[in-house]
C-alpha cells in the first residue's frame, strides 16, 4: 500500500474511535451513562430470553426422539450427543459403539410414546472379520428438560445404547477374552441357563473364571465388559463365532437345583441354597427374580433370629447359658440405651433355655450382652462358623459379616440385628456347621481346579455344644417356630426362624435355616413377614427333595 493511502486509513480509523468514545453523553465524560445503562436512548433495555420449564411437551418428546434417533442411525455421534443432557458421555459411548463394538450400520425405528420415554427398535449390522452380522435388540429412551438452556433433550444413560449397559461398562465385538464352558452338575448332566435361568448369572461367572482352565476355545462375540471392581461378571449378547466349550464340572445337583428354582418361583423375591455339611460343596443356588440380582450368595441382610443359632454357641461355650437351664425371658429388656421386647411382647416365666430358643426371645439372648465382651460374638462368629473369613466359592460372593460392636448395637447382634449382615450361603453354612460339628467352606467348583485354598475356621464346635445346638434346633423344629414347615420331617434334622425388621419397611424380612442329614439349606424372603411363613416352605421342600 502507498505511504499516502496508508496516512488516510489510518486517520479515519482514529475519527472513528473517538466517535465511539465520545458517544453516550455521560456527565462525567465515562463512556456510558451514570446508571452503567448501554448507549442509545434511556428507552432502551437488555433483552433476557426466557428458559423454559417444566416437563417436555408430546410435540416436543417425539421430535426429540426422531432427531436423536437420526443422528445416531447416520453415525452422526456428534450430532446425537448434543441432543442429549451429557454430551461428552454419549459421544464417547456412541463413538465406542460404531468402533469398539463394531457396529457398521443401524437403523433405530421409534415405537409408541409412554409420557416422556420413548422404546425403540434397534437393528444393526455387526461388522467384524469380513463377516456382516444382524443384531436386533429393543431399548427406549427419556426426554427431559435441560436445566441450563430449557431445550427438550434426551436424558442420558448407558442403557440407551443398550439395556444392560450401567455406568463403567463398555460394549465390545472381538475374539472372546474367554472360551465357553460347557457347565455340568455333581453327575456330568449339562447345566443350561434355558433349563435354569436362576443359575446364568452363576454359569457367566464361572466362565469368566474357568473358561481358560476348562480347555475351550474362543470364538467371536459381542459383550459388555462390565466395569472396574464390579461383582457382575461380563455378559455375552451376540456370538458371531462359536468357539469350543471346555466341560466345566460343579458341585451341583441338578435335581435339587430344579426343586429350589421351582420353591423361590412362588415368590416374587426369594433366594435359596443348599449345601452339603460334609464336604461344603454348594448343591443348589436359586433366585427369584431369575434374571436379578444374586441374593443368594451376594445379599447382605440382617439376619434376624437365624443368627441365634451362632449366638447360643457362644453363651453355650461361655456357661451362660445351656439345654435344660433356667433362663430369664421378661417381655422387655433395657441395655445400652434401649428398650428392647420379644413378638407381641410375650414372656417365659420360670423358662428353660431351650424355650427361649425354640419361641425365639430376644430378650433372653440380649439379657446376656452386659456379661460378654465387645468382641465375643465377632470370634464367635469367625472361629467357629468362619463368618468373614475370604470364601473362595469360585465366583463372587459376600461371606457374612459381624462386626465388632457395643452397648445396644451390641445387644442387637445377638437377635440378628445391629451391624450383623447374611445371606442364604451364609446361613446355609451355619445350619451345615451344626450338622457336621465343623465349618467346611462352601463351593462350587472343586479347589483342585485351579489349587486355590479354602477358607478355614480356628476350631470346630465343642462336642457338648454342638449336641446340645443340634437339639435346640431339633425342639424348635418340632414344637417352636418352625415347627409347621418342618412338619413330618423325619431323621436327623434341624431348623431355626428370623425376621428381620428393616426402618421403612411394612414386613420383615422372613429368614429360615435348617438342616436334614447330609443336607443343609437357608433361605430369605425380602419382606416375606415371619419367617416359618415365607422363608420355611422353600427351604423344607429342599431339604425333603434332597
Amino acid at each position: 500500500m502507498r505511504s499516502g493511502a496508508r496516512a488516510a486509513v489510518i486517520g479515519a480509523v482514529f475519527a472513528a474511535m473517538v466517535g465511539v468514545a465520545g458517544c453516550g453523553g455521560g456527565q462525567d465524560g465515562s463512556a456510558g451513562s451514570k446508571d452503567g445503562a448501554g448507549a442509545g436512548s434511556g428507552d432502551d433495555k437488555p433483552v433476557v430470553k426466557k428458559v423454559k420449564t417444566g416437563p417436555p411437551s408430546a410435540a416436543e418428546v417425539k421430535a426429540t426422539a426422531r432427531d436423536f434417533l437420526a443422528a445416531w442411525s447416520a453415525g452422526e455421534a456428534g450430532k446425537a450427543a448434543a441432543l442429549t443432557d451429557d454430551e461428552k458421555a454419549a459421544a464417547a459411548a456412541l463413538t465406542a459403539y460404531r468402533e469398539a463394538a463394531h457396529i457398521g450400520k443401524v437403523a433405530l425405528t421409534a415405537g409408541q410414546r409412554t409420557g416422556r420415554t420413548v422404546p425403540f427398535t434397534v437393528n444393526a449390522r455387526i461388522s467384524y472379520g469380513g463377516r456382516q452380522v444382524p443384531w436386533t435388540y429393543e431399548s427406549a429412551l427419556t426426554v427431559t428438560r435441560d436445566k441450563t438452556t430449557g431445550a427438550a433433550v434426551v436424558d442420558w444413560k448407558p442403557s440407551v445404547v443398550h439395556p444392560k449397559l450401567r455406568a463403567g461398562d463398555a460394549l465390545k465385538t472381538g475374539p472372546a477374552g474367554t472360551p465357553p464352558v460347557k457347565a455340568v452338575d455333581r453327575d456330568g448332566a449339562e447345566l443350561r441357563a434355558a433349563d435354569h435361568p436362576t443359575l446364568k448369572a452363576i454359569l457367566d461367572g464361572l466362565r469368566e473364571r474357568y473358561g481358560k482352565k476348562a480347555g475351550g476355545t474362543a470364538g467371536v462375540e459381542t459383550w459388555i465388559s462390565r466395569a472396574k471392581g464390579s461383582k457382575t461378571p461380563d455378559e455375552t449378547l451376540k456370538v458371531l463365532t462359536k468357539g469350543k466349550p471346555g466341560t466345566l464340572r460343579t458341585t451341583i445337583d441338578a435335581k435339587l437345583q430344579t426343586t429350589a428354582e421351582r420353591a423361590v418361583n412362588k415368590r416374587s423375591k426369594a433366594a435359596v441354597v443348599a449345601i452339603k455339611p460334609s464336604t461344603g460343596e454348594v448343591l443348589a443356588v436359586a433366585n427369584s427374580p431369575a434374571q436379578g440380582f444374586n441374593t443368594a450368595f451376594q445379599g447382605s441382610y440382617a439376619p434376624g433370629s437365624t443368627m441365634k443359632v451362632i449366638t447360643s454357641a457362644l453363651l453355650i461355650d461361655k456357661g451362660l447359658a445351656g439345654y435344660g437351664k433356667p433362663h430369664p425371658c421378661p417381655k422387655y429388656f433395657s441395655y445400652g440405651g434401649w428398650k428392647f421386647q420379644n413378638d407381641d411382647k410375650f414372656e417365659i416365666k420360670g423358662g428353660r433355655f431351650e424355650q427361649s430358643f425354640a419361641r425365639s426371645c430376644n430378650t433372653a439372648f440380649i439379657s446376656q450382652a452386659p456379661k460378654l465382651a465387645d468382641d465375643d460374638l465377632t470370634k464367635e462368629a469367625r472361629d467357629v462358623f468362619g463368618i468373614g473369613l475370604n470364601w473362595k466359592t469360585g465366583i463372587s460372593s459376600f461371606d457374612g459379616a459381624v462386626p465388632v460392636q457395643s452397648a445396644a448395637s451390641k445387644g442387637a447382634s445377638l437377635i440378628g440385628q445391629g451391624g450383623v449382615r447374611m445371606n442364604p450361603l451364609n446361613m446355609a453354612s451355619v445350619s451345615a456347621t451344626v450338622a457336621s460339628g465343623v465349618f467346611r467352606q462352601p463351593y462350587l467348583v472343586s479347589p483342585s481346579l485351579d489349587g486355590r485354598t479354602l477358607a478355614k475356621a480356628a476350631r470346630g464346635l465343642k462336642p457338648g455344644t454342638r449336641q446340645q445346638l443340634k437339639s435346640l434346633m431339633k425342639l424348635t423344629a418340632t414344637s417352636g417356630t418352625a415347627a409347621q414347615a418342618m412338619s413330618g420331617m423325619s431323621g436327623d434334622f434341624g431348623a431355626k426362624t428370623g425376621s428381620a425388621e428393616v426402618d421403612g419397611q411394612k414386613e420383615p424380612n422372613g429368614w429360615f435355616t435348617a438342616y436334614r442329614g447330609d443336607l443343609a439349606a437357608a433361605a430369605v424372603v425380602p419382606q416375606g413377614g415371619h419367617g416359618g411363613d415365607s422363608a420355611g416352605p422353600i427351604v423344607a421342600s429342599v431339604l425333603r427333595a434332597g
